[in-house]
């Protein structure tokens, strides 16, 4: 039995006791690891009003600053999303302040299923940009189909140009659909990267938590073991992952079937999985009706928000909460 193999079999051990133990929420009350609570306080813009709106449901926000990156964007902050199902399509709103109101880019989607000659697709969705400082980019990456993830680039975060396919089952030996991936700046020691992608895989016919490594964002190299599991949360699908760090280590957060968000430590090494529970749950009533799912997070004036998707899938909306 490898280390990984101990850790997980701690996990098991304490898992549903800290899952137990987080049943008891109050408003005030820390999440898992010190994080803070999230208070719901409404949506980023009227889903009914909006002009691209092919499926009536909208998955994965992704929020990010770009005042202190561009000139003369269309506002301080950048919401990204997309439909789901087809035929999906990377969407864009914008806002001065991430407690909104944001409006929709006119020209949406900014990326659609079919970008000729590179590929023609059923749909394309979950869209998260990272902000590349070293060469002044925007990468957006989002799947299309389910068992392929593409990369595009811009300038400006509107404008993208395609880049290629950075994840695909073919990579991740044993898989039969990867996507949903999120990149986040790390380093781990000894692999020479400077970024780590969290995505879902689907092994067995349940849904994991995979991660891979790079230096550049754009060629990567995947762990064919999953990075965390849906087991010890009680749950069968995990999936949504949003990589945070506090506390000198890393966590990951994501949404279980079961409708909640959970979290995990995984070390900065990425060699742990401790589960601690729950980290947010979705409220009975709407806009969640059950489910809060794929959340994004940001800062605003010194105030915590999340951004997430709100609702039972076929009729999701985004949905943003506040730190309290």
């Amino acid at each position: 039995m490898n280390r990984r193999q101990l850790l997980k079999g701690a996990a098991l051990s304490t898992g549903a006791a800290a899952i137990g133990a987080l049943h008891l929420p109050s408003p005030a009350s820390a999440a898992p690891a010190g994080f803070p609570n999230y208070q719901y306080i409404g949506v980023p813009f009227n889903k009914s009003a909006l002009r691209y709106n092919p499926t009536n449901e909208l998955i994965f926000p992704c929020i990010r600053g770009v005042y202190d990156k561009i000139t003369g964007g269309l506002g301080r902050y950048y919401l990204y999303y997309a439909p789901h199902e087809k035929p999906g399509g990377i969407c864009l709103a914008y806002g001065n302040s991430l407690s909104g109101p944001f409006t929709e880019y006119a020209a949406n989607p900014i990326i659609s299923n079919t970008w000729s000659p590179y590929y023609s697709v059923s749909h394309v969705s979950s869209p998260h940009v990272l902000w590349s400082a070293s060469n002044k980019k925007f990468y957006c990456y989002f799947h299309g189909e389910n068992n392929t993830t593409r990369m595009a680039w811009s300038t400006d975060g509107i404008h993208y140009t395609y880049f290629g396919v950075v994840l695909s089952t073919s990579m991740v030996p044993g898989t039969t659909e990867t996507s949903y991936a999120r990149v986040f700046e790390h380093t781990v020691t000894g692999l020479g990267n400077t970024y780590v992608m969290l995505f879902m895989g689907v092994t067995s016919g349940t849904r994991k938590i995979f991660w891979g490594w790079s230096s550049d964002a754009k060629s990567w190299q995947f762990d064919p073991t999953p990075l965390v599991t849906p087991g010890p949360d009680g749950q069968t699908d995990i999936s949504g992952a949003h990589l945070l760090k506090r506390n000198g280590t890393a966590y990951v957060v994501y949404h279980g079937n079961g409708g909640n968000q959970f979290i995990t430590e995984v070390g900065n090494a990425f060699d742990r999985e401790v589960h601690l529970g729950v980290f947010h749950a979705a409220r009975s009533g709407a806009p969640d009706n059950g489910r809060s799912a794929a959340p994004s997070f940001g800062t605003d004036g010194g105030v915590e928000y999340m951004f997430y998707e709100a609702g039972a899938r076929l009729s999701a909306t985004i949905a943003v909460a506040r730190a309290v």
